[in-house]
Formats: structure tokens, sequence, C-alpha cells
């Protein structure tokens, strides 16, 4: 069953793990799954290709840019449905 928090344990880990990711690959992409750093690409293609080859497509992971400054992301639910 798909809970709102499914990744929660990885944004736990990229939190505990984040400066010292920054101090060595600021700009890559890493890829976490549960409490586990597996890695850092240079790419967000090669770090998403890397999950699937580890996990599968059933197993929950994070592939998330190393940045010093965090986005903001707004989303609404002012949504349009699409009509046909």
């Amino acid at each position: 069953m798909m809970t709102a928090h499914r990744l929660e344990k990885e944004l736990e880990t990229y939190e505990a793990h984040r400066q010292e990711l920054l101090a060595e690959s600021e700009g890559k992409f890493v890829l976490i799954q549960d409490s586990k750093v597996i890695g850092v690409w240079d790419t967000y293609e090669d770090a998403l290709k890397s999950g699937y080859d580890h996990f599968g497509i059933d197993t929950p992971f994070l592939v998330k840019q190393l940045s010093g400054i965090e986005g903001i992301q707004f989303f609404t639910r002012d949504l349009i449905s699409c009509r046909s």
C-alpha cells in the first residue's frame, strides 16, 4: 500500500549526509535506497538507470541532485482534467 511519505526514510538519509555529499559532489546526482547512500553519478539518467538495475521497479529509491540551494517546488490542486 502506498503512503504519503513513501520516500521519507530516503529524504532523512539525504539530509543526514547532505553536507558531506555536497562537499564532495555538488551538482551531481545521489542514489539513496532506505537508509543507504548507494552512490553518486554525473547525470540524473545514469543514477536512475543504476537505481532500476539495483532495485527494479517495485522497490522505492530516491535520485536527487546535490545542490547547496534547494529549489522550492509548488504544486497546486487546481488541475483541469483532460477530456477527450
